[in-house]
């Protein structure tokens, strides 16, 4: 992987509690999603601020990571995730969520 490419996953996973830093590189996240704007899917900052007042947005979120959408940000595919277990998708779907606004 260019050193280029590294930097930025890097510094980003310092923004990453550390908890969830295990399962962010495990499911290989940041290689899709960067922590504010859009790499092949939206940034985290992105999806927190349209699901911001949305109740059931943790749940939906949740099944997402595991089971995988398109159509929800264009015809970019989100991939399903069938070995995350349901805690891990409701903690990592309460952190995504959890993101300030873009600026």
């Amino acid at each position: 992987m260019p050193l280029a490419t590294i930097a930025p996953l890097a510094a980003a996973a310092d923004e990453i509690p550390a908890p969830l830093r295990e399962p962010v590189a495990r499911y290989a996240c940041l290689s899709c999603h960067g922590m504010v704007r859009k790499q092949v899917g939206p940034g985290f900052a992105q999806i927190a601020a349209r699901y911001r007042n949305d109740p059931e947005a943790p749940a939906r979120l949740a099944d997402k990571l595991r089971d995988g959408s398109v159509g929800a940000w264009g015809r970019v595919i989100m991939p399903r995730q069938p070995h995350m277990s349901l805690d891990e998708s409701r903690r990592l779907a309460q952190w995504v969520l959890s993101q300030p606004s873009p600026p």
